[in-house]
């Protein structure tokens, strides 16, 4: 098996298109044309972390954190950065980061992190703009349903927590046939009509390539009509942050040590209690704060992140609990959704969580 094919199921999963523009996903060195011989998963890369790939014959590492966030200018040694380039590539190994692609993906760290909170009713909390079409084309009426099932099978038709949405309307379309033609329908010549069903669906941007291509490989006619149009509806499940309910409300005190169990905190900062029972959570791994103002638009309790600056727990002003738990902390457990998105495609296959400890913060 080639890298290629496992960078392509994570870009699958999280495409490099919803990364954030300051951003550096993707392949950071290597050739990922060469055969996989075992994959390294962690959050950080580290020279440690190289040197653990290195004596487990991992040749693929996968990080959350781009090991690249700048050009680099020169390639002497002289910072850890480049350290890792120089034995990542002497040692052929390829380095592979997916970050805030996988923090704003559908089902990624941010849905991971409700998930061990126990949300429910969970969505993006600022949705993702401009990223979703709307596909219209026209296709005989006996050949409605398998033209429909190719679109669903590429990717159309999601619509929150509802797949294979579509809207179908009965008409007629008209045609004649050229000379030069091959007609599904109708005799060269002649004036036809047929009747069709006008298929309408909901199509992400960065899928748009693959569902053209199912589109064309199955629809009946020579020459298939089809339109794509640019939606300004936010795309609810894709974006930075979530927002989701407990199933029963908590007090502020039992819910913040219930965080601290869970994600095995050694130490929580909090802003001073509001008094409010919690019931609406808002949470962003990493450094989230930027969306503290939609935490409070949105009407949640509380608001969880991995780093926040001293004047945020002023600014919150009792409007809402903030709860602060680490960046390492909020986003270590990436590495299990590598693994899952990963071992769901490819059964058999050797893959390895780091055991470096890469958190650069220590508590006395």
């Amino acid at each position: 098996m080639k890298i290629s094919q496992i960078i392509a199921e994570l870009e699958d999963y999280a495409p490099l298109s919803l990364q954030e523009n300051f951003d550096n996903s993707g392949l950071q060195t290597g050739d990922v044309s060469v055969e996989v011989r075992g994959v390294l998963l962690c959050l950080d890369v580290t020279e440690n972390v190289i040197d653990e790939a290195i004596k487990t014959d991992c040749n693929l590492v996968i990080s959350h954190h781009p090991l690249l966030f700048k050009p680099l200018k020169k390639l002497t040694g002289t910072t850890y950065v480049e350290r890792c380039v120089i034995k990542a590539c002497k040692n052929d190994i390829v380095i592979y980061a997916s970050h805030t692609n996988m923090d704003n993906a559908f089902g990624g760290v941010n849905y991971h992190l409700a998930g061990k909170i126990g949300l429910q009713s969970v969505q993006a909390l600022s949705p993702k703009k401009d990223c979703l079409l709307k596909l219209i084309t026209f296709v005989p009426k006996t050949q409605a349903e398998t033209v429909r099932n190719a679109l669903f099978d590429a990717g159309a038709g999601q619509i929150g927590n509802y797949d294979s949405c579509s809207f179908n309307a009965s008409g007629s379309g008209t045609f004649r046939a050229g000379r030069n033609a091959h007609p599904h329908a109708g005799r060269i010549g002649e004036f036809h009509t047929e009747p069709e069903i006008r298929i309408e669906t909901i199509v992400p941007v960065y899928k748009k390539s693959a569902i053209l291509r199912a589109l064309l490989s199955v629809h009946p006619y020579e020459e298939p009509v089809y339109d794509f149009y640019s939606l300004e509806n936010e795309w609810v499940q894709v974006g930075s942050g979530i927002v989701g309910e407990l199933p029963t409300p908590e007090s502020e005190e039992s819910f913040l040590q219930k965080l601290k169990t869970g994600f095995s905190l050694k130490i929580l900062k909090h802003s001073p209690f509001t008094g409010k029972q919690i019931r609406k959570v808002a949470l962003c791994g990493g450094s989230g704060a930027f969306l503290i103002p939609d935490a409070i638009a949105c009407g949640a309790d509380i608001f969880i992140t991995g780093e926040a600056k001293y004047n945020d727990y002023y600014d919150v002003d009792n409007r809402i609990l903030l709860a602060v738990i680490g960046h390492y902390e909020s986003e270590v457990a990436t590495k299990e959704i590598f693994y899952d998105i990963i071992t769901k495609k490819i059964t058999n296959f050797a893959l390895h969580f780091s055991t470096v400890n890469t958190n650069p913060v220590i508590f006395m």
